[in-house]
This record gives C-alpha cells, structure tokens and sequence, in this order.
C-alpha cells in the first residue's frame, strides 16, 4: 500500500513481553578478573549441563529467535564449525554466574542455523588459564595426528593461577565425538606468549600453500600477527598487519577471521572503544593474502560491518565451502554487565550470509539474514492504512517489517507499542543515510548512561529512486539491513513490550510484515 505526504499508523505487532539481550567480550578481562569467581579449583570438577529447560524461555527482554542460553553470562561466539550436518556455536561463557567471569567454551548446535539445542559446556578453565576465543577446525587429512576429521579446537588460554593480568597463550584441544568431548594437547601451549596481548586465534586451511593459516589480534597493542604450520601444533611467524585508523588512536584489537571472497580476501577485525558510534564495533579491511602476509587495497579505513550499537566479534562458521556465514555478540562493553536481562544476559546476532559487493566502484562487505530465516516464517501480509493487521494476542514472537521507500524526500519511520514507547528512525534521501535513535523513549535506559544514543547513523550505499529495508525485531532487538545487505545495523532496545504499530511520514512507501515463530517452541 502506498502513501504519500500523510501521516499513516497501523497497529503492527502486539503487546508482547519484551525478552532479548546481548553478550560479547572486550577479550581483555585483566580489569574484570575477579579471583573470588575465577578460581581454579572451582574447574576441576565436571563441566555443568546448562539447565536445558527454563520457564518456557519467556522472560521479559528474552530474545525469541536469536539465541541465547537458558542461563548465566555469555560473549563472543567462538569454534563455530560446521559438520556432518550440524552447525556447531561455542562462545564465552560463565557456568556460574550471570556477570563476566570462569571463561569457558559454552556449546550450542543446530541443524538449521535457528533452533538451537544447549549442550554440555565444551571446556572449562585449567592450569593454563581461563578459555578465551577462538575457533575450531575439520582436519579431514590428520595433519595433526588426532584422527581423520577430527574436530580442532584453538583458543587462547588466559592467565595462570592467581595472575591478574595474565599471559595469553595459543592452545588446542581435539574432539573425535563430534565436539561433545575434547581432550587437550598434552604439550600446550603451542604458541608460547609472556603478556596479555595475543589472543582470538581463527584458523583456516591455505589450498594454496597447502598450511594451516592462523590470525591472531594484539589487543590493546594493536594489528594482527599471522602464523603458519603445517600440523595444527608447529606454528611459524609469518607476518604483522596494523593500519593506522585517523582518529583512532587507541584500541583493542580482537577477533579477527581472514575469509577469501572470490579474488579478494576480507579481515574481519573487532575494535572496542571505537566503534562506528560508541565502544564495541567490527571493521574490515579488502587486501590480497598469499598465505604470508595480508596487504591492504588502498581504501578509506575503517569500513564498518554494522553501524548499530550491537553487532560485536562476529567471525564466521568454518567447513561450509564456499558460503560464508557469520554471527555476532549483540552487546556493546559499554554496558554489556548492566543489560536487564536474567537468568541470562547476553545474546547473539541472528546469522548472517556475508558476500563482497560493489558500490560507487567501491568493495563492500555486505550482510543478509540467512535464507534459513524462512524456515520459521509465516506468510507475508499487507498493510492497509489505519487498519491494524495484528492484534495484540496474536504476538507472541518476532516479526519481519519490509519497507520500500521513495527517495525523492526524507521520512521517518517509528515503531511504537501500546505504551507510547518507540523506535525512531529518519531517511535522509540527498545525504542517503539511516539515522536511528535509541533514547529514553525506545524503552529502559536508565541501567547505564551511556545506553541512550540521540543519533546512530548509517550511510545507506544505495543508488536508484527507492530503498528497501528489512527491519527483523525480536523482544529486544531491531535489526536493519538493505536487502542486498550493504547496510545493516543492529541496536539493542527494552521497551516494556514489543512494538506493534507502524508509522511512516514523507515519501511514498509499501509495506508488508511477516510473523517469525519462536525458535524455543
């Protein structure tokens, strides 16, 4: 239906309570180290099974179809691999609390990249250190001696007993079950480190050089160290990557993932503070790699994955061949411990299918919701002017908004629910841009001050007379994309209920929703 000049409302979504949050990871947890929770003794008994079954998963804030775990702390995805049919999701976890701490690998599994089945965690802290990021491996040949396709776990292992600031060390465990028992290499750590700046190792095979490739972050010391080996446990120094950012001149850098697109290579790279607005955020950098060094093309850096708020160390799955999937923490350090969010705190980005673009003769990293979003989606449905096409006790979940907008003049667009709280965003169709804002009015704010941003802006990287955006809004989430993906932005929001009402002044648009059914029904 379209629109033009006139003020349009249409009852959206309903009244449903709001359930989402975030959880990702500065890897740097010197500051945050707690001793009275991170006690080595506590680890040595058998890693606890999550509690599987919680009250239905429908807590206020409680995300519906972004995953999160029944319980406790969690921040950066970390080992996804994909095999025999089972997309793997380990990520930092807090078996015993709801706060930052007793790093462990948590594990989740699906079949579909949407329902998602909590397992035993992986791994839990040991002589070595907590278990920071990292990721895992299908050695299909047995480079490493631990068997044909035996899954590979490399990670960071964090501190010793009683250090605070802790060395990070390069370490691997190996599992021949399928990733529901790992057993650790007898002589770690394979990459010896006397400070706490090295960390995040992501791993790939190198065809070309016929090596295993790994990228490493130097944290607050800045850039990405690469090494080389041809057996998963005899790692050479291959090389160094910094690019100095303007105004930028103090980071950390973590989480980084060398992927080839085509006849390009991309390095993801998660930054905090000095995101694309406040604290957390992933850049990316377009190079050539010849499997020693990564050179940067001569681009205006940084490029920003996502312009939101809570899109944060994002790497993607390993073993899926050509198709390059990622997920993210949908948190931001600014606040990620003061989110309202229990009996867990913290979730993940929905996933998200990565692919190279072109733009004003510019690459672009672009980023799309998996297709497999289909699988838990209801037909889409009009929207009539001033008629509501939802009643309140028909949402209990999530829903994706499509809208198609004219840019011959600026809009804005607003989610609201029965409360009067709302979600505001504005086009600007000279500047093309996206400027989103998150206040007091989307919802609670007040947990910490540096929650409530005025303006979140996005360039839209669109040419033509329309744009058409896909909003996915969960509990406590709105995700924005393009549809081809070359912007999205991910905020996070607490309003009382989910909103249900869609208003859009200027331009002549269309519109038209789906229904998106919980994961954990």
């Amino acid at each position: 239906m379209k629109k033009s000049k006139s003020f349009l409302c249409v009852t959206l979504v309903a009244a449903a309570i709001a359930a989402t949050l975030v959880a990702c990871s500065k890897d740097d947890h010197k500051q945050d180290y707690n001793p009275l929770i991170d006690d080595p003794k506590e680890e040595e008994q058998k890693p606890p099974v999550p509690d599987v079954t919680p009250t239905g998963r429908s807590e206020l804030y409680r995300p519906q179809i972004h995953f999160t775990p029944a319980k406790n702390w969690i921040n950066d995805p970390n080992g996804m691999v994909y095999a025999d049919g089972t997309y793997h999701l380990f990520y930092q976890y807090n078996p015993q609390g709801n706060d930052w701490g007793n790093m462990s690998w948590g594990h989740a599994t699906s079949t579909d990249l949407m329902h998602w089945t909590e397992q035993t965690v992986a791994m839990t802290r040991d002589e070595l250190g907590a278990i920071f990021s990292g990721s895992c491996v299908i050695d299909k040949d047995n480079t490493a001696g631990f068997g044909a396709n035996a899954m590979v776990a490399l990670y960071t292992s964090a501190g010793e007993t009683g250090d605070v600031a802790g060395k990070q060390q390069q370490s691997i465990a190996y599992s021949t079950d399928g990733g529901k028992n790992f057993t650790r290499y007898t002589a770690n750590p394979v990459i010896k480190n006397d400070d706490d700046n090295l960390r995040d190792p992501k791993v790939f095979w190198h065809a070309e050089s016929k090596q295993w490739i790994m990228a490493l972050a130097k944290g607050w010391k800045m850039g990405v160290e690469f090494y080389s080996s041809p057996d998963l446990k005899n790692w050479q120094h291959q090389s160094t990557f910094f690019v100095p950012l303007a105004g930028r001149p103090s980071l950390q850098w973590e989480c980084p993932d060398l992927i080839q697109m085509g006849n390009k290579w991309v390095l993801l790279v998660s930054v905090n503070p000095g995101g694309p607005i406040l604290g957390s955020g992933t850049m990316y950098f377009v190079g050539q790699f010849d499997g020693k060094e990564f050179k940067a093309d001569d681009l205006k850096y940084p490029l920003w994955l996502d312009y939101g708020m809570d899109n944060y160390a994002g790497v993607t799955w390993s073993n899926t061949g050509s198709r390059l999937v990622m997920i993210g923490w949908m948190n931001n350090w600014q606040y990620a411990g003061n989110v309202p969010c229990s009996p867990w705190r913290s979730a993940m980005t929905l996933p998200r299918e990565l692919k190279l673009i072109e733009y004003d003769g510019k690459p672009i990293l672009a980023s799309t919701v998996v297709g497999e979003i289909d699988k838990i989606a209801e037909s889409w449905q009009g929207i009539t002017a001033n008629t509501p096409f939802l009643t309140p006790a028909s949402v209990k979940d999530a829903y994706q908004l499509r809208i198609s907008l004219h840019l011959d003049k600026n809009s804005t667009v607003t989610l609201s629910n029965d409360a009067g709280e709302k979600f505001v965003f504005d086009i600007n169709a000279t500047a093309r841009t996206l400027t989103a804002h998150r206040t007091s009015a989307t919802g609670q704010t007040s947990f910490n001050g540096t929650f409530s941003v005025p303006s979140i802006q996005a360039p839209l990287n669109t040419s033509g007379n329309t744009v058409t955006l896909d909003l996915f809004v969960d509990q406590s989430s709105v995700e924005i994309f393009t549809q081809n993906g070359s912007m999205s932005m991910t905020n996070l929001v607490f309003p009382k209920s989910i909103y249900n009402s869609l208003t859009v002044t200027g331009a002549t648009y269309d519109a038209q929703f789906r229904r998106l059914k919980s994961i954990w029904n």
